[in-house]
């Protein structure tokens, strides 16, 4: 069975999965990049390269997403993947069940500053980035050989935080970037203790390893590890010179400084709901 780690883009989920794979894919706790793809992504390119469908619509992989789920597990083995997908039918076809499903944890982060971070990693202006984020009908999508293989529906961001925050079909854990950031070890501690759970396993939780993970992957290790050795997930800037840094600011990453005070003004406003169920200030 599936425990989807589920967020809206440039949210956290890339750490969460670090420390994960760190935790759980690693003798010592030390992390390298090798290590995340023990957490894949779905849906992704790989899972529909192969079939003989021409895919000649963006969301016609919807169709095949609990297929996929399906022979994903058929070992009846329990599996993290990471997901940008928000819980949703497209074409009255779910993106998941609870057949396929065992549990999620949600992650959260203010989405004041996930505006700087989307417009760094797609390339965008921060205006772009905030459209981006109020787009009802926003979605990622691959095309390769003429043929939609990856295909993501985000909606916007408040339909992406209510479609698995408010679920009913399984367990989720919600937890807060920022309190990944300020209560590292803590909040950690509660993913993978809810994971024991919801996995019935008898594997008691190993302090020491956890903190190691944590070290090995501060955000300035991470970053480092970036610039020396390239991150495979990191987008091809738009002019193919290279690749964008996914290790971008960290928690110099302040939306007070970086945006404008009407645009904070407009996100207040669109997103008041959220912000104060969430005690974002």
């Amino acid at each position: 069975m599936i425990i989807w780690l589920a967020s809206y883009p440039k949210s956290g989920n890339t750490w969460l999965r670090s420390l994960l794979s760190a935790y759980f894919f690693s003798k010592d706790g030390e992390f390298n990049f090798e290590l995340l793809k023990n957490i894949d992504q779905f849906p992704s390119v790989k899972y529909f390269k192969d079939d003989h469908d021409l895919y000649v619509k963006p969301h016609s992989t919807s169709e095949k997403w609990l297929i996929k789920q399906a022979e994903i597990n058929k070992d009846k083995k329990i599996k993290l993947f990471k997901t940008h997908n928000a819980l949703c039918k497209i074409d009255n076809n779910k993106f998941t069940d609870n057949k396929n499903t065992l549990a999620a944890i949600y992650i959260l982060r203010d989405p004041r500053n996930v505006i700087s971070s989307l417009a760094n990693h797609y390339q965008i202006n921060k205006e772009e980035a905030f459209n981006f984020m109020i787009n009802e009908k926003k979605t990622i999508h691959e095309k390769i050989e003429n043929r939609y293989l990856g295909f993501s529906p985000l909606l916007s961001w408040n339909q992406h935080v209510d479609s698995w925050v408010e679920n009913k079909i399984f367990p989720v854990l919600t937890i807060k970037y920022e309190d990944l950031q300020s209560e590292t070890f803590l909040t950690l501690k509660k993913v993978i203790n809810f994971l024991k759970v919801i996995s019935r396993s008898k594997i008691s939780f190993n302090r020491e390893k956890a903190k190691r993970s944590i070290q090995s992957c501060d955000f300035k290790k991470l970053k480092n590890l970036e610039d020396k050795k390239g991150f495979f997930e990191s987008m091809i800037k738009k002019d193919g010179s290279g690749r964008v840094k996914f290790f971008n600011l960290g928690k110099e990453n302040d939306y007070k400084k970086l945006l404008d005070p009407k645009q904070i003004d407009s996100i207040n406003e669109l997103f008041r709901d959220k912000l104060k169920k969430f005690n974002y200030d």
